[in-house]
């Protein structure tokens, strides 16, 4: 792998409650447990928060990557993402669903620049085969 960019963070506290901030101290934040996770639902975000805002932003920069070497335009588009943290049989696991409009665009026209983008982002691929990733699509 050639490395275009690396982000380095620190993390002190308890794991899930503490602080967390990357090096360059462009982003720091108070981590809190949610209560369904047993915490306090304190004011702080966690990292379930954290991978949907990076997931998404991925995702939508590899969909506005595949529009452009296609000729589409994606003007508009937006995602919602979901991040799920649910027990299994061996222990804790993600589930990530991820909603994506593009406005002026058929039905199918949207799956297919979605479909493309999946196979290209980094996040796709890092969890393709990992956890359960669903996509949907919706013209605006």
């Amino acid at each position: 792998m050639k490395v275009m960019y690396t982000a380095e963070a620190h993390i002190e506290g308890e794991g899930r409650k503490g602080r967390g901030r990357t090096t360059d101290d462009r982003l720091d934040v108070e981590l809190s447990v949610p209560s369904g996770l047993g915490g306090d639902d304190g004011p702080g975000t966690n990292p379930e928060q954290l991978f949907a805002v990076g997931y998404a932003a991925c995702f939508h920069g590899a969909l506005k990557k595949v529009a452009r070497e296609s000729g589409d335009s994606v003007d508009g588009s937006s995602i919602d993402s979901t991040v799920s943290l649910g027990s299994a049989d061996d222990g804790l696991t993600l589930a990530v669903e991820l909603e994506v409009a593009i406005p002026g665009k058929t039905q199918e026209e949207a799956q297919k620049l979605v479909e493309a983008a999946h196979q290209v982002c980094p996040y796709s691929r890092a969890t393709r085969g990992n956890i359960e990733v669903t996509l949907t699509t919706r013209n605006g």
